[in-house]
């Protein structure tokens, strides 16, 4: 008898074992299964380990299904799971149901069928008109799901009545589990092949329709796309039954089959686009080309090189020339980016190069898209990925270089759900397990990368020259203060600023203007008692979303009814305070009528093709003005934008983190060098209340090197990375009194383990209470050099764990925080 540990999608700390029936015996390590665990549920496991060892301390349970013939898991994917799971303080499973797509996990439906042992005669409860119509349709042995349930009795809410037959032991509730994924088949329809091979009998058949003039026109329409005497073979392939019935009548065309004329056949097609584009190249300049060499030759002797090139300077077109390099020796490649805004443009680019070996993977696809890119690795038809932080799962099997471009991003770091992993660091591990290469791509690179690079951990290449030699944007601070002294704002914009943007438009050319805050206010408040509504589940203000017409908590999803009078003195004199996206889009269109503003946030891209819509609008010259989020700062190339404007950068730059210097940085030089490329001078704007800040003339002279030099300073001086490691601790419940007393109880242990000099609070982050649950925060800082990191993780969990009172409270772990 055969066992198999299973890893279960499932916050648990072990595998689990099952026994093996006859069916499954050609049962392998990575391969998915069904099983059942406790009593009800259904679940999709991945075995981790085939062997014959029964369980000690439980009978083992019979596996219900193997899914796959073959392993979905393979042996690379299972040490990168290994090691998240230990660095990232987490389950195997978490890391696990994290990294299978949706579509390969199963999903059950409850139906209901008749219970054997109930009988009209014997039982001893009143039924209702309703219930006995479903008892009469599940008599013969049917079962039923909701939708049909409600479709029999033509009642919308049908709990009541199942729990009634539920109750009166009349009906069962049964699981059925079905594999989420389905191939997708297209019909196709083809003459019938005696017909197709023989030009007598096509003419005896064209001449037979001419009375039937709609069956006639469908055959001379399939003769006009399929030309029989010069191509027989394509009719193998027929046509699509939708393109055949364009304007057709289908009665004629069933009437056609029927009389064996045509043949319709279903056809298993892929979901993803097929690229029939023309080939595209891509030149080096010398100047790329040197930098291409340098890279190559660092890689020689590191396993990681850091590319510091300026916004512009084409680091894109260098990371292409590697990928083909890489390509041709037949290994794979993955292309990271920190966003979905960013992979559709460069997609277009990269598609007319690589064509159909290039997939894409990202969350904006449906379940069933990304299961097809999953096995398009698996099978090696993909050889190029380009994929958001989620494509370090996917089966690779011969990896030879991952470019991490933008590397400094925070939106490579996953918060929410386990594993809370960093994509660039456990980029450098997948590299190690398939020994194969890692380029790091910034204009702004983080201080820890750049730290590494700079001691000679990593190799390091600059590019300091813009492609097509254009200059550099010019910077120009405006003080808010003095603006308003002087009454030369107008709403949220200096001015300057609307003289500038009128400027752009005059000539023609585009404007970005950046605000970090979506929606159309940031809050909303009563003039004459200061009321402001606040989320009954968490302790922040509701922001105002003027296209629902509705208040939105950002962190729980709760939304209301705008208010229409005060909670507090029944006023009604509530206004919209300060600025989102979504109301300096509706400010700017009553400024510049005749100019097209757009906007581009999370509100706007949530469909499939949004994002790819607006940047195709934009590159396009269709939008003349695009106000957005931190989106619009990311590696976007546009050739008429001339002018930036930034507005409320202040709130990012004094933000309480010992990151928020360093993120003012990246994001005003990453904003800046959306202006003025190729051959045109851009301009930025900058609105700040600060503009003798030290840090602005590092941005405006494009002084990488002084601000790293300060901050690395600073950094060292309080304790903080690359010199120490850092493990956020996040302790949640509902009760205050009761997250306050284990904090404090988990931090005396703490300190006691690494000495009060290590620990830093428990304190209440800025954000309380988040879905009803109050939370308190202890931060660990370790010194690299001194503390072994996997000791220390060990001690910490083991404390934990012997700690009765800690084990009621929710606890999540955050190793390396951003």
């Amino acid at each position: 008898t055969y066992f198999v540990d299973v890893i279960l999608p499932l916050p648990l700390s072990k595998t689990f074992t099952y026994r093996v029936p006859s069916f499954a015996n050609r049962i392998t390590k990575g391969s998915r299964v069904v099983v059942q665990f406790g009593k009800r549920k259904i679940l999709t496991g991945v075995v981790a380990k085939v062997h014959t060892n029964p369980p000690v301390h439980y009978e083992a349970r019979l596996l219900l299904e193997l899914l796959d013939e073959k392993p979905s898991v393979n042996k690379f994917q299972f040490e990168l799971f290994q090691w998240m799971s230990s660095y990232y303080m987490c389950s195997l499973g978490e890391v696990m149901n994290a990294a299978l797509p949706s579509g390969m996990k199963l999903s059950s439906e409850s139906l209901l069928q008749i219970n054997p042992g109930f009988s009209f005669d014997t039982s001893e409860h009143p039924f209702t008109e309703t219930e006995i119509i479903l008892i009469k349709t599940l008599g013969d042995g049917s079962t039923l799901n909701y939708n049909s349930i409600k479709e029999i009795t033509g009642i919308k809410n049908i709990y009541a009545i199942i729990k009634s037959l539920v109750e009166k032991e009349v009906v069962l509730m049964i699981e059925h589990v079905k594999e989420k994924y389905k191939l997708k088949t297209v019909k196709i329809v083809r003459l019938n092949s005696v017909i197709s091979l023989n030009t007598i009998n096509l003419e005896e058949c064209v001449k037979a329709l001419e009375k039937k003039p709609k069956q006639l026109d469908l055959v001379l329409r399939y003769l006009q796309k399929i030309p029989l005497i010069d191509a027989p073979e394509k009719n193998i392939e027929g046509i699509f039954k939708s393109e055949m019935l364009k304007d057709a009548s289908p009665s004629s065309l069933v009437t056609l089959i029927k009389k064996g004329i045509f043949e319709e056949f279903e056809k298993v097609i892929s979901r993803l686009e097929k690229y029939d584009g023309l080939k595209a190249t891509i030149t080096l300049s010398d100047y790329q080309q040197k930098a291409k060499s340098m890279i190559l030759n660092q890689f020689e002797s590191k396993s990681t090189v850091l590319l510091h090139g300026i916004t512009g300077s084409g680091k894109t077109e260098i990371y292409v020339d590697l990928i083909k390099e890489v390509l041709e020796t037949g290994s794979e490649v993955l292309y990271l980016l920190p966003e979905i805004a960013l992979t559709t443009q460069i997609v277009t680019r990269l598609k007319r190069i690589f064509g159909d070996k290039l997939g894409v993977y990202h969350s904006r696809f449906s379940d069933n898209e990304r299961v097809e890119v999953w096995k398009g690795v698996h099978d090696q038809r993909f050889q190029l990925i380009v994929g958001v932080r989620s494509s370090l799962f996917l089966p690779f099997k011969n990896l030879g270089l991952i470019i991490v471009d933008e590397e400094h991003e925070s939106s490579y770091k996953q918060h929410d759900p386990a594993p809370r992993y960093h994509a660039r660091d456990t980029a450098l591990i997948l590299a190690r397990i398939h020994a194969a290469k890692v380029l790091l791509g910034s204009a702004t690179p983080s201080l820890e990368s750049y730290f590494m690079a700079r001691n000679g951990k990593y190799g390091l290449v600059k590019l300091d020259l813009r492609f097509y030699k254009s200059p550099l944007p010019e910077l120009e601070f405006l003080d808010l203060i003095k603006e308003r002294k002087k009454k030369k704002m107008s709403g949220p914009f200096s001015v300057k600023m609307i003289e500038a943007l009128s400027n752009v438009i005059e000539k023609k050319s585009q404007a970005i203007i950046f605000q970090n805050r979506r929606g159309y206010a940031p809050y909303v408040m009563c003039q004459d008692c200061n009321w402001t509504p606040k989320c009954p589940n968490c302790s922040v203000s509701l922001v105002y979303h003027l296209y629902k017409d509705e208040i939105q908590c950002h962190y729980c999803g709760h939304k209301e009814k705008m208010p229409m009078v005060c909670n507090n003195c029944s006023s009604d004199q509530i206004i919209a305070v300060s600025y989102g996206t979504e109301k300096l889009e509706e400010v700017l269109k009553e400024k510049f009528p005749n100019a097209n503003v757009k906007r581009m946030d999370l509100d706007t891209t949530r469909k499939k093709l949004s994002y790819q819509s607006i940047i195709d609008d934009f590159e396009n010259g269709r939008i003349d003005i695009l106000v957005g989020t931190q989106m619009v700062s990311k590696g976007l190339d546009f050739d008429k934008v001339n002018l930036v404007g930034v507005l409320d950068i202040d709130r990012i730059i004094h933000f309480p983190d010992f990151r928020s210097h360093e993120r003012g940085f990246q994001l005003l030089t990453q904003v800046s060098g959306r202006a003025g490329r190729r051959d045109k001078l851009g301009n930025v704007i900058i609105q700040t209340a600060y503009p003798m800040l030290q840090l602005f003339d590092w941005v405006g002279k494009n002084d990488f090197m002084g601000f790293y030099n300060h901050e690395i300073a600073e950094r060292n001086k309080y304790h903080y990375p690359p010199f120490y490691r850092i493990i956020k601790i996040i302790l949640k419940d509902p009760d205050v009194v009761q997250v306050e007393q284990a904090a404090k109880l988990l931090a005396t242990e703490l300190v006691k383990l690494f000495g009060s000099k290590r620990i830093l609070g428990p304190q209440a982050p800025i954000v309380s209470r988040v879905r009803n649950r109050f939370l308190m925060e202890i931060y660990i800082k370790l010194e690299r050099s001194k503390i072994e990191l996997g000791k220390a993780k060990d001690l910490i969990l083991q404390k934990v764990r012997d700690n009765k009172n800690l084990k009621k409270i929710g606890l999540v772990f955050d190793v390396d925080p951003v």
